[in-house]
């Protein structure tokens, strides 16, 4: 199985990416709208194909991506039948199970945080994924979206902390820079829920944390309630690619592919456009693999002090010998605020092995 742990810093919200090698079908727990370009670099790298969203709860601190990913994807919306959301393709109950290939997660209802709460548990009980009704070494509140003290405290015990003591828990926040708990630890060491807290201390703590609500409450819920569809039911438009066929590379990269810029070049229009900055030294430009007609050199130790030589107006393509050196070129130019700017995938040598025009290259 393929396993991936990702992060929003803004929420501190975990996303989690399984797959299954054989078939290639993925799952996403609590994707983030903000990236949705990230996930799918990550699923396009691994080579897997999303085919269904899970949403722990809907969220009060971030949007959920699950609508976006659909619209991207053409992947599913699962989410809780007890979440009153509209724009889910399959509501979950307790004991669902979900599939990804040979693999499945079982579904259990963990309300307390809120009443559509759910926690996600692979089919060997080696991991489970609970949202907020445990976090490490603590738990959501339960001051709103219909949460109770004495309802989590059960669905906790009764639901996660009976899986096996080695189960590895992994939860949908954190705000120190943990990632992942066991099932033996929380049992011992969770202060809200472990030891010998019952039902009745557990109330007495959550009833008195006198939390403010979150800072996005006010435009989350009606997102999530939605899975995140915007007001209106449109798609983002795409700003970064408009001016060329681009991809995101899980590196955070923009990449344009060799035959997609060849195309772009034929074209008389886009030719005197766009903008072709060969980041190799001197040497390199004019050796065996040669440059791509109308290149302009400038070397990437040079590039800081020569960034007024470029026009910011016009999408710029960085070049060098395999797409290393262009691609950290795109980050400087970013950073000096040039947005149309992609990477050469795999530089001059992809270029050459595609038999694409150079020149003062060996034939």
């Amino acid at each position: 199985m393929i396993f991936r742990q990702l992060f929003d810093p803004t929420s501190s919200t975990y996303t989690y990416l399984l797959g299954d090698s054989a078939s290639g079908e993925a799952l996403i727990i609590d994707p983030v709208f903000e990236h949705e370009r990230r996930d799918l670099a990550l699923l396009r790298e691994l080579g897997l194909r999303l085919v269904a969203t899970l949403d722990t709860h809907v969220h009060a601190d971030h949007v959920t991506g699950a609508w976006l990913l659909k619209e991207r994807s053409g992947s599913q919306i699962l989410l809780s039948e007890a979440a009153g959301a509209s724009g889910a393709d399959r509501l979950l109950r307790h004991g669902d199970r979900v599939g990804f290939g040979k693999r499945y997660l079982e579904v259990r209802a963990t309300p307390g945080h809120t009443s559509g709460c759910l926690s996600y548990v692979l089919d060997d009980q080696s991991m489970a994924f609970t949202g907020d009704a445990l976090l490490i070494r603590g738990c959501g509140r339960t001051d709103f979206q219909q949460g109770s003290p004495g309802l989590l405290y059960r669905s906790v015990h009764e639901q996660l902390l009976s899986l096996p003591a080695t189960c590895l828990l992994y939860p949908g926040h954190d705000y120190r820079g943990l990632t992942v708990t066991s099932v033996a630890e929380e049992r011992r060491y969770n202060p809200r829920l472990g030891g010998d807290v019952n039902e009745g201390d557990f109330t007495g703590y959550m009833n008195h944390l006198g939390l403010p609500h979150p800072k996005l409450m006010d435009i989350a819920v009606p997102a999530n309630l939605r899975c995140g569809q915007p007001e209106g039911g449109t798609a983002l438009a795409d700003d970064e690619g408009h001016w060329a066929p681009l991809t995101l590379a899980f590196s955070g990269i923009w990449e344009i592919q060799p035959g997609v810029l060849a195309e772009r070049l034929a074209d008389a229009t886009n030719q005197q456009q766009i903008q072709l900055l060969d980041v190799r030294e001197p040497q390199e430009f004019s050796d065996a693999l040669g440059h791509i007609p109308g290149a302009k050199l400038l070397p990437l130790k040079e590039l800081a002090a020569r960034m007024g030589e470029l026009d910011r107006e016009r999408p710029l393509v960085a070049i060098c010998r395999s797409g290393a050196r262009s691609a950290q070129a795109t980050v400087l130019l970013r950073k000096a605020g040039l947005s149309r700017v992609a990477n050469l995938t795999g530089g001059m040598l992809r270029w050459r092995a595609e038999q694409l025009p150079v020149e003062d290259g060996l034939e």
